[in-house]
């Protein structure tokens, strides 16, 4: 009974044992073709599916902004209209929670003019002396307004869709101002085959390619202070400026760092050189001996 058993036993661990090097010839060229199937036809597979994706998605191209240099700064003519771009166009719908009017002074207006637009917005503030709430004219440490009051009265004012802050859009989206530059101008007629439900608006640099917004800006939209034609790609270029600094106010700052510590760094190499060379050397080349006492 033993012997019947562990012979049983022996043939279930043979079975387990079979691989592929055991099979026979014809068995091992029918499970090779057929794995070379299978990965061509999931490569053919993805290679198509990007293909078509990549003919609805298109990536925005890279534009020379001014500001791109290693040393370039930002021009800041361009972001005082990109500011008020924001104000007239944009501010509608989208707000900048974490740019307040103070940030302004020295950058786009001077402290007296950024009073004077602090001024124009009413805020609540409060409690007073009866605790009871208040309104007053912003002030420079104001943030800017926001549109809606929450992301629900944003949301049902816009059929669903919930504008995005622009404080720091540009750093937010992949390819920064090179997208939302795109996104603005590239606005079009979906091709033959793709319909859009109401209230949406084909856009072949958003993912998706259907967008809640309508097209925000066209020729002459704004009329800019100092007479600069507001031509679609102006107003554009210049937001996507505004935009930039406000993603990042430490731009000019940074790069002006960067530059003094390359200066530091030529006067330093050449006497680090030298001390290596010159100096360091004798301490390097040095043998110690040591010669015990007699």
């Amino acid at each position: 009974m033993s012997k019947k058993v562990g012979t049983q036993e022996d043939k279930e661990v043979k079975k387990a044992r079979i691989s592929f090097a055991n099979l026979p010839r014809g068995k091992k060229i029918a499970l090779s073709t057929l794995g070379l199937l299978a990965a061509g036809g999931s490569a053919l597979a993805i290679t198509l599916h990007r293909s078509v994706y990549a003919e609805l998605e298109l990536h925005p191209p890279s534009y020379p902004w001014s500001h791109g240099g290693f040393l370039s700064s930002l021009d800041h003519a361009s972001v005082r209209r990109g500011y008020q771009v924001y104000k007239e166009v944009c501010a509608a719908c989208h707000s900048m929670e974490y740019l307040a009017f103070r940030n302004l002074v020295g950058v786009t207006h001077t402290e007296e003019q950024a009073k004077a637009l602090a001024e124009e917005i009413e805020v609540l503030d409060g409690p007073d002396e009866n605790g009871e709430m208040f309104t007053r004219p912003g002030k420079l440490s104001d943030y800017f307004p926001r549109p809606y009051p929450n992301s629900e009265a944003a949301r049902a004012a816009n059929n669903g869709a919930l504008p995005p802050d622009l404080s720091y859009i540009a750093n937010a989206r992949h390819g920064g101002e090179d997208y939302i530059f795109t996104l603005l101008v590239g606005y079009c007629d979906p091709p033959a085959g793709i319909s859009l439900r109401e209230d949406l608006y084909y856009n072949p640099y958003f993912p998706g390619q259907a967008i809640g917004m309508a097209p925000p800006i066209y020729d002459e939209a704004v009329e800019f202070e100092d007479g600069t034609p507001a031509t679609m790609s102006q107003i554009a270029k210049d937001v996507c400026t505004f935009l930039r600094w406000s993603s990042e106010p430490e731009h000019d700052q940074r790069k002006r760092m960067g530059l003094k510590a390359l200066m530091i760094s030529a006067l330093l190499f050449p006497l680090l050189y030298y001390m290596k060379k010159h100096r360091w050397s004798v301490l390097k080349s040095r043998k110690i001996a040591y010669k015990p006492p007699q």
